[in-house]
């Protein structure tokens, strides 16, 4: 793709995600309204949860969801394997993808975008190969091909190849036709694994995982920032 024409897709894309993301929150509003009280009403404060993620380019970003899971922890204050603190509503919420919702939010300023790679941990930025960087020259986005041929149900070759493939062949015609079969697979509820097998092992790049790595490594909401750029957590909004 030539750079104007690169340039131009970008900025056509860039508008679609403002227009869209309002029109989303604006619509959603009430339904936003009514899951902020349910999850308030069973697990408490606060509602959302949030992580920093990486974004384009790699950079910092803070992503937020509503609350799907206790904080529940053992007894030398690790956070327990997210099948065991996994709410029924959390479940509920999950398996129509109702918890990504308020990243509508982090489309209209910017961060995101309405199609992407999904945003992954900060940590696996140092571990990606250079044809698995190709997902950083992107926004992270809401849905992405990789979401639409398997969503979770994939393990990592198969997910970061889908991303790359996505980044090399980015254009508005792709995103429509991604968006469109997004909304038919929520509905349809396809690809979604919400039960006791909803913790993805942890991605360790082509090195593989080193002696002693964890096969799962929950992070926890701040603990990939300072490690990675410095910046105080309460300094991301």
């Amino acid at each position: 793709m030539s750079g104007t024409k690169n340039r131009l897709t970008m900025g056509i894309k860039r508008l679609v995600d403002v227009l869209g993301s309002t029109v989303g929150l604006i619509v959603l509003s009430p339904l936003l309204l009514v899951l902020a009280v349910m999850v308030k009403r069973k697990l408490g404060s606060p509602v959302l949860f949030r992580q920093v993620r990486a974004g384009k380019d790699g950079r910092p970003f803070r992503l937020w969801k509503f609350r799907t899971m206790t904080d529940a922890r053992d007894s030398s204050g690790c956070l327990l394997p997210d099948r065991e603190r996994l709410t029924k509503l959390g479940s509920f919420l999950r398996s129509y993808s109702l918890d990504e919702l308020p990243q509508l939010i982090s489309v209209l300023v910017g961060d995101m975008s309405l199609v992407g790679p999904r945003p992954l941990l900060l940590r696996y930025v140092p571990r990606y190969n250079e044809r698995q960087k190709l997902r950083l020259i992107v926004k992270p986005g809401l849905t992405g091909l990789a979401q639409l041929k398997g969503r979770n149900t994939l393990d990592w070759d198969a997910r970061l190849e889908l991303d790359a493939s996505y980044a090399e062949r980015i254009s508005l015609a792709l995103d429509m036709r991604l968006l469109w079969m997004t909304i038919w697979k929520v509905i349809a509820r396809e690809g979604v694994v919400v039960s006791a097998g909803s913790d993805l092992e942890e991605f360790w790049g082509t090195l593989g995982k080193p002696p002693g790595g964890a096969a799962l490594f929950r992070a926890e909401e701040d603990e990939s920032l300072p490690l990675h750029t410095g910046i105080p957590a309460k300094q991301m909004r």
